[in-house]
């Protein structure tokens, strides 16, 4: 019977990665879904307000779609001279989905996940690469890998420092030469290496 739970949570969580990745892949979607990440609960006027750049047609559609994929839902509303504003809050509770995947290991599910992340990325890069007007050299855009050999906790330190840097241009007013990017990181999983191999490294040293 527990099986059967799992299943089904794993099924809803699934769906709802789909729906969150196409969101975050983006770049207009994200800012929405960030600001009531951090507000908690936003109405479309301090969306408005902090993202001005984001036309309001535009607004209401994105609001609208993710209201129905359930990314978003209504926690209440405000009457301002006879009209009702809504204010929005999450759909469901992204940290709680986390969690499950990670308590259960459901590695079919996390790689589901990380192929929906990828797809999303290689979109943004097809509509660049397709038009006629990118400059690869003045457009900020690019990519990189880097071997490292390191603990959990030397990871976690060096993705927390970058996340810090990150952050410090969440807040950023876009303008003429600010253009709206994703930022993405990934780090692989770790190559399980043979006990021998390890021997032959250390006597190398």
């Amino acid at each position: 019977m527990a099986k059967n739970n799992n299943q089904k949570g794993a099924i809803h969580f699934s769906f709802m990665n789909d729906k969150m990745v196409t969101c975050l892949c983006d770049p207009v979607k994200a800012k929405i879904l960030f600001e009531v990440f951090e507000k908690k609960e936003v109405t479309t006027k301090q969306i408005s307000e902090k993202h001005s750049q984001i036309p309001k047609a535009t607004l209401y559609r994105h609001l609208s779609k993710m209201l129905a994929d359930g990314i978003l839902k209504v926690a209440g509303e405000n009457q301002i001279r006879g009209t009702i504003e809504k204010i929005y809050a999450l759909g469901f509770d992204f940290e709680e989905n986390i969690q499950t995947m990670v308590k259960t290991n459901d590695g079919e599910l996390y790689m589901q996940f990380f192929m929906q992340y990828m797809l999303g990325i290689m979109h943004e890069f097809l509509e660049y690469t397709s038009g006629t007007d990118i400059n690869l050299a003045e457009d900020g855009t690019g990519f990189t890998i880097t071997p490292v050999y390191a603990t959990k906790d030397e990871i976690t330190d060096a993705l927390t420092k970058c996340s810090e840097i990150i952050r410090s241009l969440y807040h950023n007013e876009p303008n003429e030469q600010r253009q709206l990017h994703n930022i993405c990181m990934i780090t692989t999983p770790p190559k399980k290496q043979k006990k021998d191999s390890i021997s032959s490294l250390e006597r190398d040293k």
